[in-house]
């Protein structure tokens, strides 16, 4: 059976280089102060939807995500890998989004998108750390969903077999579908890119790119519709601004606190069995461990 899949991904700052410019002064991430990145869940949730278009030919797979404009990379990356096509919501309106406020966005689009039988996303973003939208956009859509997955292990007749990574051991469960199932960071990496896939989409761009670009597309577009990239905002998805960006964002930040870790005592050891056994008894004269 051939599959309609929906990957929920996210561009997020690489929190590997967080400043003192990293937060705004209303408490809300300053994005262009820092390098964007593919969130990395979202790429281990990319492989699941790209191994279930390998098992089932005819499959597609479409990302969805929210950011400013330059948020449309992360629909390219996806392009790269063997996605087929992606939505970028991105708004005014849309800034400032908590999760309850940015699961309601996507809901209302894949209210629009309407035909799909899987929604797959990372457990989390690296610049919240949450693990809430998933679940949230399982609530506002009505559907059931597998948290924790670490492998979609089969599709069959309407249902999903699903193989969850939790603290203390290994479970597997079957659903049916549709169903929303957010991924762990101990799925299986993400495929690289392929070049011939390169080749066929660098120039995939969103409507703003396109009138941005010093250079004239309009032919190659006319002939390659694929490289179009839709762009929605709050009016295409019918979504109520009361409820999109800050406006509908319950989560406050009071205060934003730096935290520099310094290294205090430290010991360097010789990688032989005698260091490591001397080093033990230390610990354990010293109640560290024992």
């Amino acid at each position: 059976m051939s599959l309609k899949i929906i990957v929920l991904a996210k561009q997020v700052p690489d929190t590997r280089n967080v400043g003192k410019d990293a937060m705004k002064a209303d408490g809300t991430v300053n994005r262009a102060a820092l390098p964007a990145i593919f969130n990395p869940e979202d790429l281990n949730a990319l492989e699941q939807a790209l191994r279930l278009k390998d098992a089932h030919p005819g499959t597609t797979i479409t990302l969805l995500t929210m950011g400013p404009g330059r948020a449309a990379e992360i629909i390219r990356e996806g392009l790269y890998r063997g996605a087929d096509g992606g939505y970028l919501l991105t708004d005014r309106a849309f800034a400032g989004a908590d999760t309850l406020a940015t699961s309601y966005a996507l809901s209302m689009a894949i209210r629009k998108i309407k035909d799909y039988d899987l929604i797959i996303c990372g457990r989390q973003a690296i610049d919240g750390d949450t693990a809430q939208v998933g679940p949230q956009v399982a609530e506002k859509l009505g559907l059931s969903q597998i948290t924790y997955a670490e492998e979609i292990l089969e599709v069959k007749s309407g249902k999903i077999t699903v193989k969850r990574r939790l603290e203390r051991g290994v479970e597997t469960v079957k659903a049916k579908m549709p169903i929303v199932i957010t991924v762990n960071g101990s799925a299986p990496a993400c495929r690289p890119r392929n070049a011939k896939f390169v080749q066929k989409y660098k120039h995939a761009k969103t409507v703003t790119e396109k009138q941005i670009d010093t250079i004239d597309y309009t032919d190659l577009f006319s002939k390659r519709p694929y490289l179009d990239l839709q762009e929605w905002s709050v009016s295409d998805v019918n979504a109520d601004t009361t409820q999109c960006g800050l406006s509908g964002s319950p989560t406050k930040v009071k205060s934003i606190e730096n935290v520099v870790f310094q290294s205090k005592e430290n010991k360097t050891l010789e990688p032989t069995d005698e260091a490591i056994d001397e080093l033990m008894k230390e610990l354990i004269l010293n109640h560290t461990i024992g």
